[in-house]
C-alpha cells in the first residue's frame, strides 16, 4: 500500500499543538512537518516616502481652508486655486521660464566661481604654514559677516549688473567650502602625507592623489551648504537689485498686487532649493556608498 499524506490541524487535535499545518505521512512513520504562514513584511521605505508628503498635504489642506473661511482678504493671502492659475499663466507665456534661466545661470556661475576658489584657499590654509599666519584671521573675520550686509557696498562697488550677483554668489559659496575643506584636509592621518612624501610627490600631484580624495566627504557636506546658502541670497538679491530672475518677477508681482504670482516663485524657489539638496545628497550617496551604512 503506498503512503499518503495526510493534513492534520496542529491546534485542537489530538497529539498536536501550536499553530499551523502538519503533514503526516500515512501509517504514523513520518515525522510531522509543520508549516507556519508567512507573514507579510511591511515595506518600511515606501512607508516613510509616503509619510514625508504628510506635511505638505497638511498645509495645502490648512491654506485651503483658511482660504474658504475668508480669515484674510483674497488679496493678502490667495487661494490655491488662484496661484496655480498664475502658474500656468506665467509658464505659457514663457516669463517663468527666461526667470528661471538667467537666475539658474547665475547661481551655476557664481557657485563654480565660489567652490574652486573655496577649494583652493581650504587648502592652502591646511597645508601652510605662512597662509595660516598671514590669511587665517582675516578669514575668520570676513567669513562671519552677514552676505546680505554687504549688499550696498557691493552696489556701490558693482553697480545693479550681473557683476554683484556673482560676486554675492561667490562670497556665500566660498568660505562654507573653504571651512569643509579646511577640516577635512587637516583631518587626514599623518601617515597620508607620509605616503607622499616617501614617493616623492610633487605639491600638486598630493593634492590630486592625497588631499583631495581624503577630502570628498567633508566637500561634498560644504558645497550641499553652500549651494542652498548661495540660492537663497541670489533671490535676495533679484528682489532689491535686478531687472531680470524669479526674484526679480516676484518683486514685479508685488509691486502690481499680484501675491498669486509671488507665492508662484515662492513655491518654486522652495521647491528648487530642495531639489539642489536631494541632488547633493544623492551625489554623496552615490561616491561614498560606505556612509549609507
Amino acid at each position: 500500500m503506498n503512503a499518503s499524506t495526510i493534513d492534520v490541524a496542529a491546534s485542537g487535535g489530538a497529539g498536536a499543538s501550536g499553530a499551523g499545518t502538519s503533514l503526516l505521512t500515512a501509517g504514523g512513520t513520518g515525522t510531522p512537518r509543520f508549516f507556519v504562514p508567512a507573514t507579510r513584511r511591511i515595506d518600511w521605505p515606501r512607508l516613510k516616502g509616503l509619510a514625508s508628503l504628510a506635511s505638505p498635504l497638511l498645509l495645502l489642506a490648512a491654506w485651503t481652508w483658511v482660504t474658504r473661511a475668508h480669515w484674510f482678504s483674497a488679496q493678502i493671502l490667495v487661494p490655491p486655486q488662484a496661484v496655480l492659475d498664475a502658474f500656468h499663466e506665467v509658464w505659457d507665456s514663457g516669463e517663468l521660464q527666461g526667470d528661471l534661466k538667467i537666475s539658474l545661470y547665475r547661481l551655476l556661475l557664481g557657485f563654480s566661481l565660489g567652490a574652486v576658489a573655496g577649494v583652493v584657499l581650504g587648502t592652502l590654509l591646511a597645508t601652510s604654514r605662512q597662509a595660516q599666519i598671514y590669511l587665517r584671521p582675516t578669514f575668520h573675520v570676513l567669513r562671519q559677516v552677514p552676505t546680505l550686509s554687504l549688499i550696498p557696498l557691493f552696489i556701490l562697488l558693482f553697480g545693479i549688473g550681473e557683476t554683484l550677483k556673482i560676486v554675492i554668489i561667490v562670497k556665500s559659496t566660498i568660505f562654507p567650502v573653504a571651512i569643509a575643506t579646511l577640516e577635512g584636509v587637516g583631518n587626514i592621518p599623518r601617515d597620508f602625507r607620509e605616503v607622499g612624501r616617501a614617493y616623492r610627490l610633487g605639491p600638486w600631484a598630493q593634492f590630486r592623489r592625497i588631499l583631495f580624495p581624503a577630502t570628498v566627504p567633508a566637500l561634498l557636506t560644504g558645497a550641499r551648504i553652500a549651494l542652498g546658502r548661495s540660492w537663497m541670497v541670489l533671490v535676495a538679491v533679484e528682489l532689491l537689485a535686478a531687472d531680470s530672475g524669479i526674484g526679480q518677477m516676484m518683486e514685479i508681482g508685488r509691486q502690481m498686487l499680484r501675491l498669486d504670482i509671488v507665492m508662484v516663485g515662492v513655491i518654486v524657489t522652495g521647491s528648487l532649493g530642495f531639489a539642489f539638496d536631494r541632488g547633493l545628497r544623492w551625489l554623496e550617496r552615490a561616491l561614498l556608498p560606505w556612509k549609507r551604512r
